[in-house]
C-alpha cells in the first residue's frame, strides 16, 4: 500500500510519501518541504501540494497511492475534511481539503488536527502500539492531548476532544492557553519558560541561567548540569505534570499516556516527582495500569502523523 501524507504548519508544510505492509512500519521514502508563509496563503499552498504530489507520480509511475492523510492544526471538521481558520493560518477559512484533493487524485482523502494524528501515529508505530486505551500529550510548544479509546481515535463532538492544556490546575500560575494556572502554563516550552521567569522574580536566586534565556531548553540543560534553581524550575513542572496525568488517569482510565517532546527529551528531570504526585493523587486501580511512556517517533512525528492519518481512515472506511 502507498500513502500520501500531508503534513500542514504555520511555517512550513511537507509532502511524505510511504510505503506500508500490515503490522510494519512505514516505509518513507520521499519527502518535500516548503515554507508555507511564501506560498502566499491556502492557494499557494494548494498548488506546491499539487506539484509536489504530480512529481511523485511521474518519479514512482509503478506506485499507486491508495490515499492521502492531513495533518492541520485546529479548529477543523475531521468529518467534513474541512480546515476551519487555525490561529496559526488564519486566511485558511472554511477550506474544504479533503474534497479539493479527493476530487483531483480520485482516492480517499482523511483529516485530523496535529495532536490526534501524532496520537495516531504513536499508536501505530511508536511507543503505543498494541494498546487499546492510550493518551498522547503533545508537551511541545503547547500542551493537547490525542485520545485512542477501545482501538479507535476518539475526537470527540467538533473535534475538541482532548485540550486538556486548558485545564486549570492551580488558581494561579504561568498563562497558557489564556488561562493562567492550566496544565499548558505549567507544561510547555512557553509556560516553563513563564514559570522560571516568575520564580526567578520572586526569589532572585544564585543560578547559571540569564535573564535573556531562560526557554525550557536553557532550563533543562542547567538543571541536568546541577543549576539548583533549573532543578527547582523542573520540579514545579513535574509536579503539576503529575497533577494533570492524574486528572486524565481517573477519567480516561488508559493503559499508557505516552508524551513527546519535552518529555523525550527531559524525562529524567520530570519522572521521579510526577509519579511520586500521581501516586498521591490518581485512583490506585487506575494509575497501577496505567504506564507513562516518552514518545518514540521523536523529530519524525509530522511525518508519520499524516501517514498514520491514512491508515486509520482507510480502516475506519474498510470496517
Amino acid at each position: 500500500m502507498y500513502l500520501i501524507g500531508l503534513d500542514i504548519g504555520g511555517t512550513k508544510c511537507a509532502v511524505v510519501s510511504a510505503s506500508l505492509n500490515d503490522g510494519d512500519m512505514p516505509e518513507i521514502f520521499d519527502k518535500i518541504s516548503f515554507s508555507t508563509a511564501e506560498c502566499n496563503g491556502w492557494q499557494g499552498v494548494f498548488e506546491k501540494f499539487f506539484e509536489s504530489i504530480d512529481n511523485l507520480k511521474i518519479r514512482y509511475p509503478d506506485r499507486r497511492f491508495d490515499a492521502v492523510g492531513i495533518s492541520c492544526g485546529g479548529p477543523l471538521d475531521s468529518v467534513s475534511g474541512v480546515i476551519k481558520r487555525p490561529p496559526n493560518l488564519p486566511d485558511w477559512d472554511n477550506v474544504p481539503i479533503c474534497k479539493i484533493f479527493s476530487d483531483r487524485y480520485g482516492i480517499p482523502v482523511f483529516l485530523q488536527n496535529d495532536a490526534n494524528a501524532c496520537a495516531v501515529a504513536e499508536w501505530k508505530f511508536g511507543a503505543g502500539k498494541g494498546y487499546r486505551n492510550m493518551v498522547f500529550l503533545t508537551f511541545g510548544t503547547g500542551m493537547g492531548a490525542g485520545l485512542i479509546l477501545d482501538n479507535r481515535l476518539y475526537s470527540g463532538t467538533n473535534d475538541m476532544a482532548g485540550e486538556v492544556g486548558h485545564i486549570r490546575l492551580a488558581s494561579d500560575g504561568p498563562v497558557g492557553y489564556g488561562k493562567n494556572g492550566s496544565f499548558e502554563g505549567f507544561c510547555s516550552g512557553g509556560g516553563i519558560e513563564r514559570l522560571a521567569r516568575s520564580m526567578y522574580d520572586k526569589t532572585h536566586p544564585q543560578t547559571v541561567l540569564t535573564t535573556d534565556d531562560m526557554s525550557a531548553k536553557a532550563v533543562a540543560v542547567a538543571a541536568k548540569n546541577g543549576d539548583e534553581f533549573s532543578i527547582s524550575v523542573y520540579d514545579k513542572c513535574a509536579e503539576m505534570l503529575g497533577r494533570g496525568l492524574s486528572v486524565i488517569i481517573d477519567i480516561i482510565n488508559p493503559q499508557a499516556i505516552v508524551i513527546g517532546s519535552i518529555y523525550e527529551r527531559s524525562g529524567d528531570l520530570l519522572k521521579d516527582r510526577m509519579m511520586q504526585i500521581i501516586k498521591e493523587e490518581a485512583l490506585p486501580l487506575s494509575y497501577s495500569v496505567c504506564e507513562i511512556l516518552p514518545a518514540q517517533l521523536s523529530d519524525t512525528i509530522g511525518d508519520y502523523a499524516a501517514i498514520g492519518v491514512a491508515v486509520a481512515g482507510l480502516e475506519a472506511l474498510n470496517g
